[in-house]
């Protein structure tokens, strides 16, 4: 469809063609590319992000913003797995494949809660919960994970003293049996009768459930980020066009920008309603003729 309204509407497309350097010659400019010198009035970059560098991901983008004098916010991944290890993991470690829903956020100030499925893997923890968090966590901090969101695990616990179930029988009923084998162990160093186990440690495991605080060593990179975090600053774009407050005629679109959304098509949306944006306006330009 894309190709088919390039065609309609006369777009020259230069496939394989690489872009050297850019100019600002007058009120235009000049660039040199791998299929000889072009000039334009407008100049529109939607290089995209650092995410997934084996489909071509480059820092173009962004090198030609800070040439031009404009802020770049640091890159980083975002929406991408966490790396944990660590002795603190150790219990965790052989629960790849398991998956629960859970409550969960970064530590950042002003970072939303999310309430999704998380996923263990081989090298730490994924899903829905962990790629949404990615987006604010900053190295060496911790993350926040309640485990049962919707369950008091301390009135369960106790209640269940008063029969003769296991506690581990009893968590299984909440969370996935591996994960609720894991915690029995690292906690009360093994599986008991409920009516064993003191109401003060019944507590803490249940307080662990619910505030559990995983510190990941790392994210898993641009290898595996669905999307870039950071990138230029909006402070330095027009917002109706994206077009550059400080070089007339240069736009920059998608996720070249400093704008990240969340899981579920936002950054898709972003991608389009920017490109949308910029191309009414350049079309809204009187002599104006888009080149690249």
């Amino acid at each position: 469809m894309l190709v088919a309204e390039c065609d309609a509407g006369r777009v020259e497309r230069w496939q394989p063609c690489r872009v050297d350097a850019v100019r600002v010659e007058g009120d235009a400019f000049a660039l040199e590319t791998t299929r000889g010198p072009l000039h334009a009035s407008r100049v529109v970059v939607a290089t995209g992000g650092l995410s997934i560098p084996k489909i071509g991901a480059t820092d173009w983008g962004h090198v030609l913003a800070r040439r031009f004098g404009h802020r770049v916010v640091e890159p980083r991944p975002a929406l991408v797995p966490f790396v944990c290890d660590g002795e603190a993991w150790q219990p965790f470690a052989d629960l790849a494949g398991v998956a629960l829903p859970v409550r969960a956020r970064a530590l950042q100030s002003g970072a939303p809660e999310f309430t999704e499925d998380l996923l263990f893997t081989h090298r730490g923890l994924s899903g829905p919960a962990a790629l949404q968090i990615s987006t604010w966590w900053r190295a060496g901090d911790a993350i926040a994970i309640d485990l049962a969101p919707a369950d008091d695990l301390a009135r369960t616990f106790i209640a269940a003293k008063s029969g003769r179930r296991h506690v581990g029988s009893v968590l299984a009923d909440v969370l996935p049996r591996r994960l609720a084998e894991a915690w029995v162990a690292a906690m009360l160093g093994g599986d008991r009768p409920a009516a064993d186990v003191r109401d003060r440690a019944l507590e803490a495991l249940a307080g662990a459930l619910h505030h559990w605080m995983p510190a990941p060593s790392d994210t898993e990179g641009w290898r595996k980020a669905e999307v870039t975090a950071g990138g230029v600053d909006t402070r330095d774009l027009d917002s109706r066009s994206c077009e550059s407050r400080l070089v007339p005629g240069l736009h920059f679109i998608g996720e070249v920008v400093d704008v990240t959304g969340w899981l579920g098509g936002y950054n898709f949306q972003w991608a389009w309603a920017s490109a949308a944006a910029c191309a009414r306006a350049a079309a809204n330009c009187p002599g104006s003729r888009p080149g690249l």
